[in-house]
């Protein structure tokens, strides 16, 4: 087998959600693998700073700011890339934001603002880029999803019921758009720390309880993610759509661990 099944050298990249925690990581792994790399978020700041990373790789990015909340914000964004770059081939969606609090009581505006980043902002993202990925001969729209879409999560109803909807979302355009040349799945990360979670996470019961319930014994980490990020986006994964892969150090296997 050829090893240039998994190679995106020369191909374009743009990682939305990519200033920080896993979208940072994988925009970093995409140009670390040669492909042309721009990651964006609200902040100009961070995407400034994710930029400088990425051409010091040795591959072409740029600088741009994008609010997924903002059809208009998200559509100039996706404008502004094809561009400069005259064509993308890969597009990763990993804004997300989550609320801890107990459902019988959860905010309602936050509920919607949940939805709205988790699922709305990707398809958002997905219908700016849907013309530009047409013309694509190696299109793939990568959505992170999350393992609340298999177990309930305490007093994360919105995050679990957003991220469900995502992964629906995924497999219905991996289906609908695979006539167009376009293949779409996600990847659902296990328990890896990032600044999302972090606070839920450290130190506390609920995470000695999801150690407990990983048979590998401990949180990932981020750059155990950008393996499958680039088989999902090469020509290795060339007759998946519709699908997911899950990267959790078993935790969705496991029944008693101890």
């Amino acid at each position: 087998m050829s090893h240039k099944l998994f190679d995106i050298a020369g191909r374009t990249a743009v990682v939305v959600g990519g200033t920080s925690g896993i979208g940072r990581t994988l925009a970093l792994g995409f140009a670390e693998a040669g492909a042309n790399t721009v990651a964006t978020g609200r902040r100009a700041e961070l995407v400034a700073s994710v930029q400088a990373e990425i051409e010091a790789l040795g591959v072409r990015s740029f600088a741009a700011t994008c609010d997924v909340a903002s059809a208009e914000s998200v559509q100039e964004f996706a404008r502004t890339v094809a561009a400069e770059f005259g064509s993308v081939d890969i597009v990763v969606y990993a804004a997300g934001v989550t609320k801890r609090a107990p459902t019988a009581t959860f905010d309602l505006e936050v509920w919607n603002q949940n939805f709205d980043t988790n699922v709305a902002g990707a398809l958002r993202v997905a219908q700016a880029f849907y013309p530009t990925l047409k013309q694509s001969s190696a299109a793939r729209l990568i959505n992170t999803c999350s393992l609340s879409s298999f177990r309930a999560f305490h007093e994360v109803a919105a995050y679990g019921a957003s991220k469900s909807a995502l992964l629906s979302l995924t497999r219905n355009l991996g289906c609908e758009w695979a006539k167009d040349g376009i293949r779409t799945n996600a990847i659902v990360p296990g328990v890896f720390v990032t600044d999302l979670n972090r606070e839920l996470l450290n130190g506390t019961d609920r995470g000695r309880e999801l150690l407990t319930r990983t048979p590998m014994g401990r949180f990932g980490d981020v750059s155990e993610l950008v393996g499958t990020a680039l088989f999902l986006a090469s020509d290795a994964s060339a007759f998946i759509t519709g699908s997911h892969i899950v990267v959790d150090g078993g935790f969705l296997a496991s029944g008693v661990n101890q």
